[in-house]
């Protein structure tokens, strides 16, 4: 279809109608983008869109995400490790072989002790760097500084339009939940900081709120309830696929390790013992698909895309000016860490 039509003829709107309900919701949600950009940077003067994304927030947002991002991956590599060298330690025990080196040393009973050392060595490590804990403490505190800087940006509650030191206010509330995060642990990075410039309040945040109110809707729409939904909508499949491709690797372990078991019971098994080993893999596989909660976050996040196109809906149609403060601080309710966890708890 051809975008720049409907800046010039808004009949085409019944056409772009039929369009859309031949296709997906993805689709959908691209080309809506993309039509509401043609149409809103035609307009001169204060209504004139503007993009928001994330290279506009400041720069203590980009600070703890980047760390968070890094000790997620710390943490989840360290688990991974743990999980395979415990399968490892169990290998040699399983087979009929044996290689002595100097005089009686086993060599493939030596691999096993040097896997379970590895797993005692890793385990230490990681109680002392805590990279979990600083993983979810920086995600906590990078989700609060972006859900507050959008409510600033776009006079979300509790910065709406009546609201005379929105500034100071919203240095108030910042400063507010970031203490709180200090009280569990999580490091302040400001002081080291303090010479990379810039505020809490970049000049994008300011413009966009200085915007017109249906510009300051439009692009909170765009560019961060429909971006949420695709990132909800992506992490939804990646779960799907995670949960089927685990579990199926967990009943491909089970399976032989059930087989050798029946073997066994009745002395057909030779001198091969492969059924810890097997176990042992079928259980690494299911402790890794707990701790990445594929199956519970496939309803979660399943049922925060609901959410937010029913909240898309509703701002798109029947929301006034005057319940626009409140529809964005539930917005950033439901696309808040603390509402999945909540429903990943919560939901069968």
């Amino acid at each position: 279809m051809q975008l720049d039509s409907y800046s010039r003829n808004p009949s085409d709107l019944q056409d772009y109608s039929k369009w859309a309900g031949n296709h997906s919701r993805a689709d959908r949600d691209d080309h809506y983008i993309e039509y509401r950009r043609v149409i809103m940077t035609a307009i001169p003067g204060p209504l004139q869109s503007m993009v928001f994304r994330s290279a506009d927030l400041p720069a203590l947002f980009h600070h703890t995400d980047a760390v968070a991002v890094a000790r997620q991956r710390e943490a989840v590599n360290t688990t991974r490790g743990q999980l395979a060298l415990l399968v490892l330690g169990t290998v040699p025990a399983a087979l009929p072989w044996r290689a002595e080196v100097g005089g009686g040393v086993q060599l493939l009973d030596g691999i096993a002790v040097l896997a379970y050392l590895g797993v005692l060595i890793t385990t230490y490590l990681a109680s002392r760097r805590k990279a979990k804990s600083h993983w979810q403490l920086n995600r906590s505190a990078a989700e609060f500084i972006k859900s507050n800087c959008w409510r600033y940006a776009v006079h979300g509650s509790p910065f709406d339009s009546a609201v005379q030191h929105p500034e100071a206010v919203f240095a108030s509330r910042l400063e507010e939940g970031l203490q709180e995060l200090r009280k569990v642990g999580w490091d302040d990075p400001r002081e080291e900081m303090a010479d990379s410039g810039g505020g809490l309040i970049t000049a994008s945040m300011r413009e966009l709120r200085e915007k017109a109110f249906t510009v300051r809707k439009e692009t909170y729409i765009r560019d961060r309830l429909i971006e949420q939904r695709r990132w909800y909508r992506r992490r939804r499949l990646v779960s799907r696929r995670g949960a089927l491709v685990w579990s199926s690797t967990i009943a491909a372990l089970t399976l032989p390790a059930l087989v050798l078991a029946v073997l066994r019971t009745f002395g057909e098994a030779g001198s091969f013992a492969l059924t810890g080993t097997f176990s042992a893999a079928a259980a690494a596989c299911l402790a890794w698909n707990e701790m990445r909660r594929h199956h519970p976050l496939v309803t979660a996040h399943s049922l925060v895309e609901d959410d937010l196109e029913n909240m898309q809906a509703a701002m798109e149609t029947t929301l006034t000016e005057r319940q626009w403060a409140a529809a964005v601080f539930e917005t950033e309710r439901i696309v808040s860490p603390e509402h999945t966890d909540w429903l990943v708890r919560h939901r069968m």
